[in-house]
């Protein structure tokens, strides 16, 4: 009969060679995973202690992904992923259906603007929930509207609101404003500043007392903008409603051409145009009219998808009638 000493002994042993079971089988597993052939002689705990802690932060990003509720999931403004191939650096798991990466490079697609990481063919599957980590989004000129916004959690571009603003603080009656051009050294410098500082960049009085360089600030933004702020794929509808002649079809036409915007572009045009108007309001003092406004602004806010140059050039005068028409009659179409 075993003694009291013993069966103790047994009793504190039980807990520890069940945990040895367990590591071995998790040890098992992982080695599966990473396709790893092991032979009689096994490696050393130090061997496996980093790969299980990077096993555990997939399978964690896993985790909290899969459980997300439904309306934390749709975005309020649609955004698709922004893709492109990558290489890991040790093992990874694909963000949408769970299984390894396989490969030592290029072993599938990481979303430049997120950063969820996704085999090449699960990238197609993948619903537009992108939603843009201020980590990835490396500059503010030339980034993608939507992309930017979701960013910084706001409803327009900070560009857009912070130049708006400067311009209706103090430039409303200066002769010529979005006509006459600021220096170009001093805008690029503007630009670099919101790339490098966000919404911290300085653009007053005392870092930029002639207002035109914060308007052609305001203008190249727009014009580098990847997707303009018209979008390509509601640009035929906005030069058909220009083209109209009866006032109501017309008005009709441009709400539904409005309606086909993403949200923050739709957002931003509305918000722009209605600071135009106040522009227009000006006219005695900085004498810019809406139809000299469309002229500055009809190729900044829209350009021709995949047209040859003779098309794109016969569009220009219906460029300026939509600026103009928005202009005009923003109260009613926004």
């Amino acid at each position: 009969m075993p003694s009291r000493e013993s069966y103790d002994i047994q009793k504190k042993e039980k807990p520890l060679v069940q945990k040895a079971k367990r590591e071995t089988n998790q040890e098992d597993i992982l080695a599966a995973a990473l396709g790893m052939r092991m032979g009689p002689q096994k490696p050393s705990a130090t061997f496996w202690q980093p790969l299980k802690l990077l096993a555990y932060s997939q399978l964690t990003s896993l985790v909290r992904r899969a459980s997300l509720k439904e309306t934390d999931r749709t975005p309020k403004s649609e955004k698709a992923h922004n893709f492109k191939v990558h290489t890991f650096r040790g093992p990874h798991w694909c963000e949408h259906c769970a299984r390894f990466m396989w490969g030592l490079m290029a072993q599938g697609v990481k979303c430049a603007d997120c950063g969820v990481n996704v085999h090449k063919e699960c990238s197609a599957l993948v619903p537009n929930d992108c939603k843009p980590d201020l980590r990835h989004v490396r500059k503010v000129y030339s980034c993608d509207l939507t992309t930017l916004v979701k960013a910084y959690n706001t409803a327009r571009p900070m560009v857009v609101d912070m130049c708006i603003r400067e311009i209706e603080s103090r430039g409303l009656k200066s002769e010529g404003l979005y006509r006459i051009s600021g220096f170009s050294d001093s805008v690029e410098e503007v630009k670099m500043g919101f790339d490098k500082d966000g919404e911290k960049t300085d653009i007053s009085v005392n870092a930029y007392e002639d207002i035109n360089i914060i308007t052609s600030a305001l203008k190249l933004y727009l014009r580098d903008l990847p997707v303009p702020i018209i979008s390509y794929d509601a640009y035929p509808r906005f030069i058909e409603a220009a083209k109209l002649t009866d006032p109501e079809k017309k008005l009709e036409a441009f709400r539904e051409a409005l309606a086909l915007l993403p949200p923050s572009h739709r957002e931003t045009l509305k918000y722009l145009m209605a600071h135009l108007k106040r522009v227009t309001q000006n006219e005695e003092f900085n004498l810019m009219s809406a139809e000299n406004l469309g002229i500055v602004f009809g190729p900044t806010l829209m350009r021709a998808p995949n047209q040859d140059a003779i098309a794109a050039l016969n569009d220009i005068r219906y460029q300026r009638q939509v600026v103009e028409a928005l202009i005009k009659n923003d109260e009613m179409l926004f």
